[in-house]
C-alpha cells in the first residue's frame, strides 16, 4: 500500500502547530509556536490576541515544517485542521489555511475534533487495540470513554461541573501563581506535603467527576483562614489539594475498570503531561494489570502531529469535509453513544 502524508493544523488556542504524520502514526516533522509568553502578561488567553498571533505564525510555521523534513506538499495527500472545540477566532484563522492549501494543491480536507486528536496522539507510541477505556483529561474536558472501535466511543461518564484542568488554573490564581496554572500547581506540589484534609468530591459508584465543590471549598478555607489571620504554606496547600483532585481521576478510572473488564486504558488531554498524574496511573494499571498508553509529553500538550493522527482513519474512509467547514467552540457529540 501506498504510504499516507497528512498534514495536521491546530490553532484552537494559543498554540500555532502544524505536523505531517506517515500512516497515521509516524512523525515526519513537527513545528509548535507558543503565545504562552504573551498571554502569562494576562493571566490567561486573550482571545483577541491569540487569533491575530495565528494569522501572523501560521505561514512561518508551515515553512518550518517544509524546510525541515523531505515531504512536500505534493507528497501531501491530505490536509487536516482542528475545527472543534476551542476559541472560534483561533480555529477560524487554521480552518481558513487548511482551506487555502486545500484548495491550491488540490487536497481533501478533513475536520478533527481537538478532544479526539489526543486520543490519537496515543499513535504516536504503539497502535491502539480496540476495545480499550479511554480517559480525557485536559483544561475543559474531564471523561471516561469506552473506545469501541476507530471513531465508535461510549461515553461511561464525565464532569458535572469543572473540568480537572480548569480547577488546577483556579487553584493557582488563589495561590497567586502565574499562567499557565497546572504546571506550576504541579511545580508547588513537589515542595509541599498533604497537611490540609480536603474533601473528596464524590464517593459514589458513578463514573462521573466534580470539581467545582472541591474548588470552592478552598476557596473558602483560604479566605476564613486569612480571616482569622492564619498563615497558609503555599505548597502544602497545592499538595493537598493536588492528592484530592488525581484521587478523584484514580478512583473513577479504576472504578471504570472494574465495571467494564477492561484491559487496555488509554489517556488523553493536556493534564496527562502532568508527572503525578502520570505516576499513579502507572501504579493503577500496575494493580490492575492492564496495558497502560500515555503520549509522551510533547504529545499531550496541544499539537498538530494528533491531529494529523486521528486524521488517518478518516482519511481511509475518505470521510472528507466540505470547503463550508467552520469553527465550534464546542462539539460534544464526535460519534460519541450516551
Amino acid at each position: 500500500m501506498k504510504d499516507v502524508y497528512i498534514l495536521g493544523i491546530e490553532t484552537s488556542c494559543d498554540e500555532t502547530s502544524i505536523s505531517i504524520i506517515k500512516n497515521g502514526k509516524e512523525e515526519i516533522y513537527t513545528a509548535i509556536l507558543t503565545q504562552m509568553d504573551t498571554h502569562a502578561n494576562f493571566g490567561g488567553v486573550v482571545p483577541e490576541i491569540a487569533s491575530r498571533m495565528h494569522t501572523e505564525n501560521i505561514t512561518m510555521v508551515l515553512e518550518e515544517v517544509l524546510n525541515n523534513s523531505s515531504v512536500t506538499m505534493d507528497d501531501v495527500d491530505a490536509i487536516a485542521v482542528t475545527y472543534a472545540p476551542g476559541l472560534v477566532g483561533s480555529l477560524l484563522v487554521g480552518i481558513e489555511f487548511a482551506k487555502a492549501l486545500a484548495f491550491a494543491y488540490d487536497k481533501p480536507l478533513i475536520a478533527v475534533n481537538h478532544i479526539v486528536g489526543h486520543i490519537y496522539a496515543n499513535n504516536l507510541v504503539k497502535e491502539m487495540t480496540f476495545p480499550s477505556l479511554g480517559l480525557v483529561v485536559s483544561g475543559g474536558h474531564t471523561e471516561l470513554l469506552l473506545l469501541n472501535d476507530d471513531y465508535d466511543f461510549t461515553l461511561l461518564g464525565s464532569t458535572l461541573d469543572d473540568a480537572i484542568g480548569e480547577c488546577y488554573d483556579k487553584i493557582a490564581r488563589i495561590i497567586g501563581l502565574p499562567y499557565p496554572g497546572g504546571p506550576n500547581i504541579e511545580k508547588y506540589a513537589e515542595s509541599g506535603k498533604v497537611t490540609y484534609e480536603f474533601p473528596t468530591p464524590m464517593k459514589d459508584e458513578s463514573l462521573n467527576f466534580s470539581f467545582s465543590g472541591l474548588k470552592s471549598y478552598i476557596i473558602n478555607f483560604v479566605h476564613n483562614e486569612k480571616q482569622r489571620g492564619n498563615k497558609i504554606n503555599d505548597f502544602d496547600l497545592a499538595a493537598s489539594f493536588e492528592d484530592v483532585a488525581l484521587g478523584e481521576i484514580i478512583d473513577k478510572t479504576r472504578l471504570a475498570i472494574n465495571k467494564t473488564g477492561a484491559k487496555n486504558l488509554i489517556v488523553a488531554g493536556g493534564v496527562s503531561a502532568n508527572k503525578h498524574l502520570r505516576q499513579k496511573l502507572e501504579d493503577l494499571a500496575k494493580e490492575e494489570g492492564i496495558d497502560l498508553s500515555i503520549p509522551p509529553i510533547k504529545y499531550c500538550t496541544d499539537n498538530a502531529a494528533m491531529i494529523a493522527c486521528a486524521a488517518y482513519p478518516l482519511y481511509k474512509k475518505e470521510a472528507f469535509a466540505d470547503f463550508d467547514l467552520n469553527a465550534r467552540c464546542e462539539d460534544k457529540h464526535f460519534n460519541i453513544k450516551d
